[in-house]
């Protein structure tokens, strides 16, 4: 998906003179704004990511706005669109068509239609690739970063799909250490790979999951843990963590370690921020498929989403 995605014809973008760049999304959606905010972070431009109804108001001319819907009628993002037009700045959009390509079709605005596979959240890896490539220019990634991103997933699938029952799928193993409410602890620059799997435990596992910046969680959520907890902490690391960092785990370990509190540990790959967090984002999806099916649960149902969405207002002018 991701080869067939960085391959397409897609036309690439040109955009000059941008030093803030707003991405709006929800859910599937948003967690590609979780991602390209990370990757935009080793870079000088100003990113702000929307997650509701409504655009920042340092919106100028020299913004730009980009906003995905993979199902095209994201009412929250449909919202945003509609307040970018009004407004001196630059807009691209992405979806699979809907009412976001209608609008963009109305009021000439660019508009890249990227077909949805089965769901948003499974549409993840295409929409992806399709904007690393269509968004190029922007983003302080060499073609040579992408194309390892893509050979790490290759051997990550290896590892990991449904062919390796054995020990050695670190997936499965994880997805049986996952017991009541997991606690993800992450560090900042891996914050998209914690999102992700926290939405994904959610919507694929139908579980109940809390997650902490681990600098942050030691100033005030450790002091949860004096008294007995149901919570299981998962310790998401990178392999090149900021060296006080790498300091901050090695405490939280040793005071997990002194108060029996048992945790996982999970490790980011070597190489680009594309290749961690995309690594991580693949492995830790399909703990939470495995974690459904051996719970005997239908991953693909979402039952409480669409009683929602039933009930909200979609219009649109």
């Amino acid at each position: 998906m991701a080869k067939n995605a960085y391959s397409s014809n897609s036309s690439l973008t040109l955009f000059s003179g941008i030093d803030h760049i707003v991405i709006a999304g929800m859910g599937g959606s948003g967690a590609i704004g979780d991602l390209f905010s990370s990757i935009l972070s080793k870079n000088d431009i100003h990113v702000t990511l929307v997650k509701g109804y409504l655009l920042p108001k340092t919106v100028n001319s020299k913004t730009l706005v980009i906003v995905i819907s993979i199902s095209g009628n994201t009412i929250e993002t449909l919202n945003v669109l509609k307040s970018a037009k009004v407004l001196n700045c630059n807009i691209v959009a992405f979806s699979s068509g809907g009412k976001m390509q209608e609008f963009c079709t109305k009021h000439n605005v660019e508009f890249h239609m990227i077909k949805k596979t089965h769901s948003p959240r499974t549409s993840f890896v295409t929409y992806v690739y399709s904007l690393l490539k269509i968004l190029k220019q922007l983003l302080p990634l060499t073609e040579n970063d992408i194309v390892e991103s893509i050979s790490v997933l290759e051997d990550t699938q290896k590892l990991i799909n449904s062919k390796n029952l054995s020990e050695t799928n670190t997936s499965i193993i994880l997805s049986q250490k996952i017991s009541d409410i997991p606690l993800i602890y992450y560090p900042h620059g891996l914050e998209a790979a914690a999102i992700r799997f926290k939405s994904s435990l959610q919507e694929n596992a139908k579980s109940h999951v809390i997650i902490e910046d681990i600098i942050e969680s030691c100033h005030n959520g450790i002091v949860a843990w004096e008294k007995p907890s149901l919570l299981h902490p998962i310790l998401i690391q990178g392999s090149d963590d900021y060296f006080k960092t790498k300091e901050r785990w090695q405490i939280l370990k040793k005071y997990f370690d002194e108060n029996n509190i048992k945790y996982f540990d999970i490790f980011s790959t070597n190489g680009n921020i594309l290749s961690k967090l995309i690594d991580l984002i693949y492995r830790l999806d399909y703990v939470t498929i495995y974690k459904a099916i051996s719970s005997e649960i239908d991953p693909s149902t979402i039952r409480s989403i669409d009683f929602v969405k039933n009930h909200l207002d979609s219009t649109l002018e």
